[in-house]
């Protein structure tokens, strides 16, 4: 059995029912960056230089004003984004105002060049689409492209973070704890059309491609972040649909959903949110009950959650389904031992708090050997003061005799 699933590019189109939860605001019970983190505001408004409080000029002072005075252009400085020096946006080009800003929810299309802090160019991706707010791609552009106005270009710059963290990506190659600058183009948004009107294929697809990019925050070890990809597949999986759909089709997408569930156990035992991992295992188990995988983090949930029996049970049941397992062989026989240990404390516990018997029994022998001793002792005493007194008995009648 393994931990690892399939990992689709995460470059891939997708489309998303308004009103499901994104990222930054999930009601997942982890903590995720703040929506409140971001500054949403624009910067304010630059004050008339003028100062001329309804004065008027000549026009020899007009004409010597416009000639000293340089050309209006655009003034753009770095905008700390979260406030922590971390996340930084600069306008290249202007975009075409703060009302055609996308909001979260919404599909957008842009062009994307990764660079490495020394200029090296990692990734080019013209025309990457993705859902803004739902963790498809690195967190970076998820905060920063919602800020950015149609036909913008920026430059950003993004502590490791809020990029490929401290263990880095093979694909792109990005050194663990690798700054990175981002040269971003918005081209698009556009409303995600309703998931009940998608047909099936399309939404199994969908939903497998949220999927397996929760696998990927999972393998970078971003668990939080991991879970609400598999929370947007399951609503997916779970959303009722207005279009036909076969029976093939119907178990596909249940197939889907009990691997969603699967692996959002996997990831809340990562976060030892055991009873939010014994839900999804349970969920996963009452479409399949025969689900191996669901047996196995099922019974490691118990263990932890001290439910020794149940989880013996539950192993037993997945071992008896897959007798080769070795990993199910290695959990089962730990917990066994574990368990018989516990047993055993418990038990030296009980004989305590009941007076212990044993340790009275023991006293008791203690107390009959010694008065055994004592008899012993006052037989060989009495024994010797006989002999003596026989002695003297026998030495006065021999004296009588003679």
């Amino acid at each position: 059995m393994t931990e690892k699933e399939e990992i689709m590019d995460a470059s891939a189109p997708s489309v998303k029912k308004n009103g499901r939860t994104s990222l930054l605001d999930s009601g997942e019970d982890f903590e995720v960056l703040d929506e409140e983190d971001v500054d949403d505001d624009p910067p304010p408004p630059l004050e008339d230089a003028g100062g001329g409080k309804g004065k008027t000029m000549d026009e020899s002072e007009k004409k010597n004003a416009d000639s000293d005075s340089d050309p209006p252009g655009p003034v753009e400085e770095w905008m700390d984004v979260l406030g922590n020096d971390q996340l930084k946006k600069k306008v290249l080009e202007a975009g075409e105002g703060r009302d055609s800003r996308p909001q979260k929810g919404q599909n957008v299309k842009i062009n994307l060049k990764t660079y490495l802090k020394d200029g090296t160019l990692v990734e080019e991706q013209p025309g990457l689409s993705f859902t803004l707010g739902d963790g498809d791609v690195v967190q970076a552009l998820d905060l920063t492209v919602q800020l950015m106005e149609m036909g913008e270009k920026a430059l950003v710059q993004v502590d490791a973070k809020y990029a490929y963290g401290v263990r880095g990506s093979l694909e792109p190659e990005v050194p663990p704890n690798s700054e990175l600058s981002l040269e971003v183009e918005l081209l698009k948004a556009t409303d995600a059309p309703d998931v009940e009107l998608l047909p099936p294929p399309e939404k199994t697809a969908l939903a497998s491609h949220k999927r397996e990019r929760g696998n990927v925050h999972y393998q970078r070890g971003d668990y939080a972040f991991a879970v609400n990809s598999y929370s947007i597949a399951l609503q997916i999986t779970q959303s009722s649909s207005k279009v036909d759909i076969s029976p093939e089709e119907e178990n596909e997408l249940m197939g889907v959903r009990v691997k969603c569930l699967n692996n959002m156990a996997a990831s809340q035992l990562k976060l030892d949110h055991y009873d939010a991992a014994l839900k999804s295992c349970v969920s996963a188990l009452e479409h399949q009950p025969d689900n191996i995988k669901a047996l196995f983090r099922m019974g490691k949930v118990l263990a932890l959650q001290g439910e020794y029996t149940e989880a013996i049970q539950t192993l037993r049941k997945a071992l008896k389904l897959e007798p080769s397992n070795k990993t199910i062989h290695a959990e089962l026989s730990k917990l066994v031992k574990k368990n018989s240990e516990q047993r055993g404390a418990e038990q030296a516990m009980y004989k305590k708090m009941l007076g212990n018997p044993s340790g009275g029994s023991s006293s008791g022998s203690q107390k009959h050997r010694a008065k055994s001793t004592w008899g012993l002792s006052w037989k060989w005493l009495f024994g010797a003061t006989a002999v003596a007194i026989g002695g003297v008995a026998l030495s006065v009648v021999i004296a009588a005799r003679n």
